[in-house]
């Protein structure tokens, strides 16, 4: 659809009011991957088990620095990763060279319609200004059968609501579970990737209408993890 050299990133010209300016990531892409790959990569046999085998054609959406690539990969999908920040794509593009990389707003995508098999959609839906849109559009670019993944933070037990601790541990909770503004400053941040960013919260009722309103199937729900309360929360849908 547009081209580029080897291991640039393509910039969408839809979108291109939204990805002029500077994205929440810019200028984190190197501590983003110092400090939340182990973290990431912990749910890699989580993400294996939810999307399945290839062939086909799988977008991963909100790609960040490009972390999963390799599992994709290694599953047997052709991936194009997109992601709002230039800085995360400059490393997602040298990640793998076998994966096309596209710099775009999620609700705003650069492909026509049922251009992908699979689309995953992997710790984003804090960082995505309109998740639902995003969800649709994922939707919109599935083939008949394809499938979307997410995988992200649980909506109960982490937000800007909650203080995290270890897992073998209660988390602290406050007021705020209904609150869907953006904040950067909330009772619940720590000191790490949120006192930088920022999130917003969706309650999860609203991130599972998401699925439907955008026509896919709700399928299989997950809460991986062994701990006391589960800090990771996974559904899969499919388009009919």
């Amino acid at each position: 659809m547009f081209s580029a050299p080897c291991g640039a990133p393509r910039q969408a010209e839809s979108s291109i009011g939204h990805v002029s300016g500077v994205a929440r990531y810019d200028g984190l892409a190197e501590w983003y991957d110092e400090n939340l790959r182990g973290f990431t990569l912990r749910w890699t046999d989580a993400l294996r088990q939810l999307l399945g085998l290839g062939p086909g054609r799988c977008l991963d959406l909100g790609c960040g620095t490009g972390l999963h690539f390799p599992t994709l990969v290694e599953l047997g999908w052709t991936t194009t990763g997109v992601d709002l920040s230039a800085d995360q794509l400059r490393l997602a593009a040298a990640r793998d060279d076998a994966v096309d990389v596209v710099q775009a707003d999620a609700s705003a995508l650069p492909f026509e319609d049922a251009r992908f098999d699979a689309v995953a959609s992997i710790f984003t839906h804090t960082d995505i200004d309109d998740y639902p849109g995003a969800v649709r559009e994922g939707a919109r670019v599935l083939v008949p059968g394809g499938r979307f993944v997410h995988l992200g933070l649980h909506p109960c037990f982490v937000g800007p609501f909650a203080r995290q601790v270890p897992e073998d541990e209660v988390p602290v909770l406050f007021p705020g579970y209904r609150d869907t503004n953006w904040t950067d400053d909330a009772r619940g941040f720590g000191e790490g990737l949120r006192r930088r960013v920022g999130m917003r919260h969706l309650p999860l009722a609203d991130l599972l209408e998401a699925f439907p309103d955008a026509g896919l199937v709700l399928g299989r729900f997950e809460e991986p993890g062994d701990g006391v309360f589960p800090h990771v929360f996974a559904v899969v849908g499919r388009k009919p």
